[in-house]
């Protein structure tokens, strides 16, 4: 070997050595980062406590959400939907840094919403229970958690509706909406495939399956968009309303929705391997990706259609697509490096333009989400930090590994 090829192939080498170096860098700062922030929000969450029990209050808070428009920091009970995420976040500091302090931290958190198995008021069981039992039982093999997530599986099912195939989402409303049900219950169908596994019950394998059906019938436009919501008549299961309640207006595509769509029918063909689902899920990737109001950046505007962009409001939990692609690019050999690209894109700005200060915003991990047109606009959010980590850990063990899966 001669010195001007021996010192083109140091060159290649160390080029190749630097790529994986700054793509590990990412995950770790980003982990470094985090952990600071979350190490700051347990300051304010036990300063808010202390605050209520000097006032007397009954009322438990047990998760932080947001922040207020007065500038205040917003905790959750039990019930809230986004009850599950902060220890979410905990488990996913645990299973990055393999440190005891993070599954304490963790531990502590997760038992706080223990008493919401048996809440069969609302179709959030996933979201709430999956995301904080079903992360602590993947990482330690707790048979109580294992108990605790069955329990809230077989709560999820009484609240499917045979007659129209779906799992009915709200209660509230009912002088709008006789049974609606939201893009975002595609999210909660994991519980269900999760309770199959581990039981061999059809049941929980049949009405996931149904709801992701019926819900790619109803709720998707002809281009792969969808509505937020599908009001559904109780006796004969057809169509009532087509509603968009948290976007831009009832035809508009919002934001979080499609990202909802896109994670849901990815994990749904990952657990049934159903070619019908895997198409739904590039088609929903296609109409996010190749739609001319996404910004260069790929954090998507809290609406496709909202009438101001590119003077709108983001949505960080533009990382839920990130997670959705970096396990999509392991289903299509061809389009894999695409999704791959797409979803780097993401975690990178996310990464670089969109933390909150350090030691700053109460200790949540990033700014700019949008929860609806009407409420917590251009706030951080806590889900938006969930699957932010979540999309990092995908992200580290697809480029280690192989496979996005947790």
């Amino acid at each position: 070997m001669n010195f001007k090829t021996g010192l083109l192939s140091l060159l290649v080498f160390c080029g190749a050595c630097s790529q994986v170096s700054q793509k590990e860098d990412i995950v770790k700062d980003s982990f470094d980062f985090a952990g600071q922030q979350l190490k700051f929000a347990f300051t304010t969450i036990d300063s808010v406590r202390v605050k209520q029990i000097e006032a007397g209050s009954k009322k438990k808070l047990v998760s932080p959400r947001t922040i207020d428009d007065d500038g205040s920091f917003k905790m959750v009970a039990s019930k809230d939907w986004t009850s599950g995420f902060f220890p979410g976040e905990l488990w996913y500091m645990y299973e990055y840094t393999k440190d005891d302090y993070w599954k304490s931290k963790a531990q502590e958190f997760t038992a706080n919403i223990e008493d919401q198995k048996t809440n069969g008021g609302t179709h959030d069981m996933g979201f709430k229970m999956y995301c904080s039992f079903g992360n602590g039982y993947r990482l330690t093999q707790n048979t109580a958690y294992k108990n605790i997530l069955l329990e809230s599986a077989t709560t999820l099912i009484t609240r499917y509706k045979p007659t129209i195939g779906c799992i009915r989402s709200w209660d509230h409303s009912r002088d709008k909406w006789q049974c609606p049900v939201i893009i975002d219950n595609m999210m909660n169908l994991e519980l269900l495939y999760w309770a199959f596994k581990e039981t061999g019950d059809s049941v929980y394998y049949d009405i996931a399956t149904n709801h992701a059906r019926t819900t790619i019938k109803n709720h998707f436009r002809d281009d792969y968009s969808s509505y937020h919501v599908i009001d559904y008549d109780t006796i004969n299961g057809e169509v009532l309303h087509k509603h968009t309640h948290q976007g831009y207006n009832h035809e508009s595509a919002w934001g979080r929705g499609q990202a909802w769509g896109l994670y849901g029918y990815t994990m749904c063909y990952r657990e049934t391997k159903l070619s019908e689902f895997l198409t739904q899920a590039e088609n929903i990737a296609d109409y996010i990706f190749t739609n001319p109001t996404l910004p260069d950046d790929m954090v998507t505007y809290w609406d496709f259609n909202a009438p101001n962009i590119p003077n709108e409001p983001r949505d960080a939990s533009a990382a839920v697509m990130a997670c959705a692609l970096y396990e999509l690019s392991m289903y299509n050999v061809e389009k894999a490096t695409q999704y791959k690209q797409w979803a780097d894109t993401i975690i990178n700005n996310l990464s670089k333009n969109y933390r909150a200060p350090l030691n700053g915003n109460y200790g949540f991990i990033l700014l700019h989400s949008t929860g609806a047109h009407n409420f917590e606009r251009d706030v951080p959010l806590v889900y938006a930090d969930y699957y932010f980590l979540e999309a990092l850990l995908k992200k580290e063990k697809l480029e280690k590994e192989g496979t996005a899966i947790l």
